[in-house]
């Protein structure tokens, strides 16, 4: 076994694929060589389907896959049952709620300018947060957000609360807002409130954008988890009418709730989502208000994307 602390940790937690990827950069194969010394062994297994496997794409399933893990422990000097150990049973076949068979990747991201504009102001926000672009550290296990729309149409308040699981070791989570045009970004404020406290603070008031540092307790190893809750508010006092969440991971399940104040309820209210800032949206359907005047969407397994509600006033 090599003493990569990385390699003992992914090995020990999982997923399978942060595993199996630790384990060929520690060994310093590539996967040519690796299908190679499958080959050498009597099992064909495709450049492909080992990339997927390693990207979290995919996983090993069938007999003779499940025969060419058992064979990359050796090859990969691991211990026996290591990489085995973390597939766990065998996934449900059938369509699932994201339309097919196949599990969605975390792997599969997408660059911040694909859900948020513009990027080069973000860019330098992340940056002088000692963040990244393409930021890969946590996965969204599950997240419920509530968004309180006041008297004079502005959202007056945002709170979260956010499921994650490491998959780098990291201490920390960066969050990004986006206020409406004429958001006076040194008003907004977050505040931490379970599970987390706030680090630093960047805003750019041109592109109306925020981002801040929410700091752990300890740094998660991979495949811990963390919650977190916090709140954000926004007295800018900007009339709003939508809210909109991006994601650039798959994530697990989202729900939105927004409530507005009795004497400012809107004429109309409409469920949407978009494959990019870009893209033409989707539209998912009326929602309709309740004795609390209030409306919420409930999505699973989600795709990277933007998922929101939107709404007229009279």
């Amino acid at each position: 076994m090599s003493d990569d602390r990385e390699l003992r940790v992914a090995l020990r937690e999982g997923p399978f694929h942060v595993a199996l990827r630790a384990a060929v950069e520690a060994r310093g194969l590539t996967l040519d060589r690796l299908r190679h010394r499958l080959e050498e062994r009597g099992l064909r297994v495709g450049m492909t389907s080992l990339s997927y496997w390693q990207q979290g794409l995919r996983r090993p399933e069938r007999p003779e896959s499940l025969r060419a893990v058992r064979a990359l422990e050796e090859i990969l000097i691991l211990p026996p049952r290591s990489l085995m150990g973390l597939l766990g049973p065998p996934r449900p076949r059938g369509r699932g709620q994201n339309g097919g068979g196949t599990p969605v990747p975390i792997s599969a991201a997408v660059p911040y300018a694909t859900i948020l504009e513009p990027s080069r102001a973000l860019s330098a926000l992340l940056q002088d947060l000692d963040g990244s672009a393409d930021d890969r550290r946590l996965h969204i296990s599950g997240m419920y957000e509530t968004l309180q729309i006041g008297p004079d149409r502005s959202v007056v308040r945002r709170e979260t609360l956010q499921v994650m699981r490491a998959q780098e070791a990291t201490d920390r989570h960066i969050i990004v807002y986006r206020g409406d045009l004429g958001c006076d970004v040194e008003r907004v404020r977050i505040r931490a409130l379970e599970d987390c406290r706030v680090g630093r603070v960047r805003r750019d008031g041109p592109t109306a954008l925020v981002a801040a540092e929410l700091l752990f307790d300890r740094r998660l190893r991979v495949g811990e988890t963390q919650v977190i809750r916090y709140e954000l508010a926004d007295p800018s006092g900007v009339e709003t009418t939508e809210y909109e969440r991006g994601f650039r991971f798959p994530a697990g399940q989202y729900t939105l709730r927004v409530s507005f104040a009795a004497s400012a309820l809107p004429a109309g209210i409409r469920r949407f989502s978009r494959h990019d800032h870009a893209a033409e949206e989707h539209d998912h359907g009326e929602l309709t208000l309740n004795a609390h005047h209030a409306v919420h969407l409930v999505a699973d397994s989600l795709r990277p994307g933007l998922i929101g509600i939107r709404w007229t006033w009279p």
